[in-house]
């Protein structure tokens, strides 16, 4: 089986919202933020996080997963993926290489020069599948803004090569 992709605007926030409440649920310790935080963001919140301008905002369908990519000021025109979670029953069904495709077509359209990400240190089978679409680890690293534990580190991949 495989999930069908799609990108979303302000009138999916509840589709949004569903599954990012669904993935720091799952999977606290991979986020940046925590579901108590995100619980208390109103309709308004979540319609202003799925603007366009504020980048890319896409998911598998079937509840399969999500994954946002924005492009933060001190990146020098990367965009950054972010927040990609995979449902755990859809997990080594291709679902996260649809995912990271999606957000390299995104950057690729808008012409930037490369995707960035911050992968936990230690996830391994995170960064193999990131090594797999052609991101490479970086010296870059920075402690997890939620867990003084846990470290994150950058990798890369260029575009237009």
């Amino acid at each position: 089986m495989r999930a069908n992709l799609r990108r979303l605007g302000p009138g999916d926030w509840r589709t949004w919202r569903d599954m990012r409440l669904a993935a720091l649920s799952e999977s606290p310790r991979a986020f940046a933020s925590s579901l108590v935080k995100e619980k208390g963001y109103s309709e308004s919140d979540w319609r202003d996080w799925l603007d366009p301008a504020r980048g890319l905002k896409a998911v598998a369908e079937d509840r399969a997963g999500l994954v946002g990519a924005w492009v933060p000021e001190d990146r020098h025109g990367a965009v950054e993926l972010y927040s990609m979670w995979v449902h755990p029953e859809w997990r080594g069904q291709g679902v996260g290489d649809l995912l990271i495709d999606e957000v390299v077509a995104w950057a690729g359209e808008n012409r930037h020069p490369r995707v960035d990400l911050w992968v936990a240190e230690g996830n391994v089978a995170a960064e193999r599948l990131y090594q797999r679409h052609g991101f490479r680890m970086t010296d870059e690293r920075q402690p997890h803004p939620g867990y003084a534990d846990v470290h994150e580190r950058v990798m890369t991949r260029t575009l237009g090569d």
